[in-house]
């Protein structure tokens, strides 16, 4: 009965740890780009420039709204999940911002698949 007792204790912690390990929250700031854009660009040279000035109104093309969207940090693309591009289509349909729309994003991530529990638009000082 001891022996089940502790088998059973060191699997509930084994578990819980695996868990919580999975649950890992991260913060980005970065700049949101279409998937259709990014696929097309990714491998340019200056691709983190056109990041930088990609247009809201590109990004709401039919074709590119269709693609998804990711935020470009770091030199690394993190896609937003199906959920995700909806709020993220919301905020660009909903920002004054033109070109480079900036966010601070705060989800937990699956692979390069980033799943938002919070998201804002981040505006650049002009100082």
């Amino acid at each position: 009965m001891t022996r089940k007792f502790l088998a059973l204790v060191i699997l509930l912690t084994a578990v819980a740890v695996l868990y919580a390990q999975d649950d890992k929250t991260v913060k980005i700031t970065g700049y949101v780009i279409d998937n259709a854009c990014a696929g097309a660009h990714m491998k340019d040279a200056d691709f983190a420039d056109k990041v930088k000035k990609h247009s809201r109104s590109c990004a709401l093309m039919d074709s590119c709204l269709k693609s998804g969207y990711a935020v470009y940090s770091e030199n690394k693309l993190y896609k937003f999940d199906q959920d995700g591009n909806k709020t993220v289509a919301d905020l660009i349909k909903d920002t004054e911002t033109k070109t480079g729309i900036m966010v601070a994003v705060e989800g937990t991530l699956d692979g390069d698949t980033l799943h938002i529990k919070k998201i804002m638009e981040v505006k650049e000082s002009t100082n």
